[in-house]
């Protein structure tokens, strides 16, 4: 049977094939989880996120090849070529430890790119928004 999915995240223990992994601030990135959450039946899911052990980064995958247009201020994109990742070895984030905020075999395929775009864009301006009513 051929498989006409998107989910390029591989199982438990399984090496990560070569995906983009986008970077942004925690704070910016867990509202952009929500956004995608809340608009899901419109826009696609959100796919795997890796939070960082100081609880500053989140990581969204996405598809390879975004990092060679990504350009969102604020962010960062690089290409992982599949190195250091290995699905199912890191596990929910405990206090100083890097780990999967959404693991993939919960969430299954990655993060569209333009959706996550949109999602980081309508984050920043309703944090801009918070912070400037104190």
């Amino acid at each position: 049977m051929e498989s006409t999915g998107t989910n390029t995240a591989p199982g438990p223990g399984v090496a990560a094939p070569d995906l983009d992994l986008v970077t942004v601030p925690a704070r910016q990135g867990l509202e952009a989880v929500d956004i995608i959450r809340r608009a899901a039946g419109r826009s696609g899911p959100v796919g795997p996120v890796l939070h960082d052990g100081s609880g500053d980064t989140l990581g969204f995958l996405v598809p390879p090849g975004t990092a060679d247009a990504w350009d969102l201020p604020g962010s960062a994109c690089t290409q992982t070529d599949g190195r250091g990742m290995r699905f199912g070895d890191a596990v929910s984030p405990t206090a100083g430890a890097t780990g999967w905020l959404l693991p993939p075999e919960a969430v299954g395929p990655v993060t569209d790119p333009d959706v996550l775009r949109a999602a980081l864009g309508e984050a920043a301006r309703l944090i801009e928004a918070a912070d400037n009513c104190r």
